[in-house]
C-alpha cells in the first residue's frame, strides 16, 4: 500500500554523531534541564546531535526508526482513500527499542457485499464490480484488492501466485507471504505417478479443468512422441544425484535418463552402468513432432557438427505437465543439469543425445519464446546461433560444460579441445566420474555434465500452458545421458527466454522449512 505519515512531534534536527563532542546543535542545551539521555540534539552530552537513522537511547545514539515516546499520526492507505468511507487516519508510537508501533488508522479492505459499508473506502457502497479488469468481483470473494485496497489491484485475486517479499496476500487466501516452498517430501525414488514429479521440481499446487486457481492440471510419464509407457528405470525422485547434486528447491529433485536414473549407491531404482543400459519395452519413439517440423525436418545442431543421424527418440523419458498460468505471473525458470556418457569421445558427433524443455504458450510479446518452443538452448555472445542442450555443447569452448576434464574432446567425432572444466564435483559419486583412462586423454573420465543451469521462458497470465521436458539418445542406444529437473519458480516479469548458466544464490526459505530441507537431506 502507499503509505503516508503526518507527524504530530517536535522536529529533529539530526547530523552525523561524533561522540561527546558533537557538532552545536541549534537546540538550547540547559544543564539541568535538558535530557541528555533521550535528547537526540544533545545526547549524552550537549552538542552531541545523533545522525539521521539514530535514537537517542540512555545517552547513546543507536539505530532506530524514531525517537522513544514519540507519537505521529499515520495512515496506511492510498492518500485518495483517507477521509472516504470509514477510512481514517490513526496514530503510532514510538517503543522504548526505537520502533513504531502498528498504526491504528482504518484503511481499505476488501468489499463486503452485504453489510452495506464502503469498504475499500472508493466511493461506492457494496459494488459488486471488477474495477481492476483482472477477471474477478470485489464481492465474490476472489478478489481482495479490486481498487483501492492494494497498489496494483490487477495482480491481485484467488488466481494468483503468491510472490514472497511483498508483504501482500497476492492469492487472497487471508495469508500475507505465504507461498508453498516445500511439497516434495515422502515422494518414493521409484514413484510412477507424473504428479509427484511435478511436486519434486517445486510447482506446489494442482487445479481442475474448470478452476479459476493456478496448478498442474494433468501430468504424464511417456516417450518423446507423448505416447507409450516408459521404463521405470529410467526416472526417478531422489534427494540427491550423487554427493554433489543438491535440491535447488525443497528436498528432492527430479531425474529423467536415457539409461537408470540412479547413482552408484541409489535403490528403487538402482544402478546402471553408463556404457549403454537399454531401457525395457518399447524404447524408441519418433522425436517430438512439432518441435522437429520447426527445424525443417531435422535435429538442430551446434554449428561446425555433423547432423544427428537416423529420425528415432532412442530411450527417450518424457515428462509432460499441463499448468494454469498464475494471473499475475509472466514468466517462469526451473533448475535443469545434463550428463552424458557421451562425453568426451562422441563430442560434436551425430551422437548429439538431447535434452529439451518445450514449452506451449500463446505468449506472443517481446522477448519472445523461441519458435520451435525449446527452452533448452544456449545462444553463443554475438551470435544468432542456437545450440540446443546436449553433448555437442561440450564442443568449441561454450562454457556450458564445467563438471569435467579439461583436454581433448571429439577424439571419435570432431577433433576439438576444452578448457571451460572448472571440476568434478556434480560427478561426484554418480559414475559419471568413474576414471577412463584412454577416452581421448589419459586423465579423463566417464562422462562430463553442465553444471546447473537455468531455463526460462514467459507465459500470458491465466493461460494453461503444456510443458514437456524430455531426454533422448541419438542415433543409438549406448552411452547414455541424464537430465536433473528442480527449482521451479514463477515471476512477474518477463524473462529472456533459454538457458544460462546458474549464477547466484537460490531464494532464502523461512527457518522452519530451512531446517526441514536440511534435516532430511542429512536423513539421506
Amino acid at each position: 500500500m502507499l503509505s503516508r505519515y503526518v507527524s504530530l512531534a517536535v522536529p529533529m534536527v539530526f547530523a552525523l554523531s561524533v561522540g561527546a563532542c558533537g557538532p552545536t546543535s541549534d537546540r538550547e542545551c540547559v544543564a539541568g534541564v535538558t535530557d541528555l539521555n533521550t535528547d537526540p540534539s544533545n545526547c549524552g552530552s550537549c552538542g552531541n546531535v545523533c545522525a539521521d537513522g539514530y535514537s537517542c537511547v540512555a545517552s547513546g545514539c543507536i539505530p532506530g526508526d524514531c525517537q522513544p515516546g514519540t507519537t505521529e499520526e499515520c495512515y496506511t492507505g492510498p492518500d485518495e482513500t483517507l477521509g472516504v468511507g470509514p477510512c481514517v487516519a490513526g496514530s503510532r508510537t514510538c517503543d522504548p527499542t526505537a520502533t513504531w508501533s502498528k498504526c491504528t488508522d482504518v484503511y481499505p479492505v476488501q468489499e463486503d457485499c452485504g453489510n452495506s459499508v464502503d469498504d475499500n473506502c472508493n466511493g461506492n457502497v457494496d459494488d459488486d464490480v471488477d474495477a481492476d479488469g483482472d477477471g474477478f468481483t470485489s464481492c465474490s470473494g476472489n478478489d481482495c484488492c479490486d481498487s483501492t485496497e492494494c497498489t496494483k489491484p490487477e495482480l491481485v485475486n484467488s488466481g494468483s501466485f503468491d510472490a514472497a517479499g511483498n508483504n501482500f496476500d497476492d492469492d487472497c487466501n487471508g495469508f500475507i507471504d505465504d507461498t508453498i516452498l516445500l511439497c516434495d517430501q515422502g515422494i518414493p525414488s521409484n514413484t510412477t505417478n507424473a504428479m509427484e514429479f511435478a511436486r519434486a521440481i517445486d510447482i506446489c499446487q494442482v487445479a481442475g479443468e474448470t478452476d479459476t486457481k493456478w496448478g498442474v492440471i494433468t501430468a504424464t510419464l511417456t516417450l518423446a512422441d507423448g505416447t507409450g509407457t516408459v521404463d521405470p528405470e529410467g526416472h526417478a525422485v531422489r534427494p540427491r544425484f550423487g554427493t554433489g547434486a543438491v535440491p535447488q528447491g525443497g528436498v528432492n529433485l527430479a531425474i529423467l535418463s536415457t539409461g537408470g536414473a540412479a547413482a552408484k549407491t541409489d535403490v528403487m531404482p538402482g544402478y546402471h552402468e553408463w556404457g549403454g543400459y537399454s531401457h525395457v519395452g518399447t524404447n524408441e519413439s519418433p522425436f517430438p513432432a512439432d518441435f522437429l517440423a520447426a527445424n525443417g525436418g531435422m535435429l538442430p545442431n551446434a554449428p561446425d557438427c555433423p547432423a544427428a543421424s537416423g529420425d528415432t527418440a532412442n530411450d527417450p523419458t518424457m515428462l509432460t505437465l499441463r499448468v494454469r498460468v498464475p494471473t499475475n505471473a509472466k514468466s517462469f525458470k526451473l533448475s535443469t543439469m545434463f550428463y552424458s556418457a557421451e562425453f568426451p569421445e562422441w563430442t560434436c558427433s551425430s551422437f548429439n543425445d538431447f535434452f529439451v524443455v518445450l514449452l506451449d504458450s500463446t505468449y506472443a510479446g517481446d522477448p519472445a519464446n523461441p519458435a520451435d518452443k525449446n527452452l533448452a538452448f544456449y545462444q553463443p555472445a554475438g551470435t544468432m546461433d542456437k545450440v540446443p542442450v546436449g553433448v555437442n555443447l561440450g564442443h568449441g569452448n561454450t562454457g556450458q560444460f564445467t563438471q569435467c576434464v579439461n583436454g581433448a574432446t571429439g577424439c571419435i567425432g570432431e577433433p576439438g579441445n576444452i578448457s571451460t572444466c572448472t571440476g568434478v564435483e556434480m560427478l561426484a559419486g554418480t559414475g559419471f566420474d568413474d576414471a577412463a583412462s584412454g577416452s581421448c586423454d589419459t586423465n579423463s573420465v566417464e562422462g562430463g555434465a553442465t553444471g546447473w543451469l537455468v531455463t526460462s521462458g514467459n507465459v500470458t497470465p491465466g493461460e494453461v500452458i503444456t510443458l514437456r521436458i524430455a531426454v533422448w539418445d541419438t542415433s543409438d542406444h549406448i552411452l547414455d545421458s541424464l537430465a536433473v529437473v528442480d527449482g521451479f519458480q514463477w515471476s512477474t516479469e518477463v524473462a529472456q527466454p533459454g538457458t544460462v548458466i546458474f549464477s547466484g544464490k537460490q531464494p532464502d526459505r523461512p527457518v522452519v522449512q530451512r531446517d526441514l530441507i536440511q534435516n532430511t537431506l542429512l536423513a539421506n
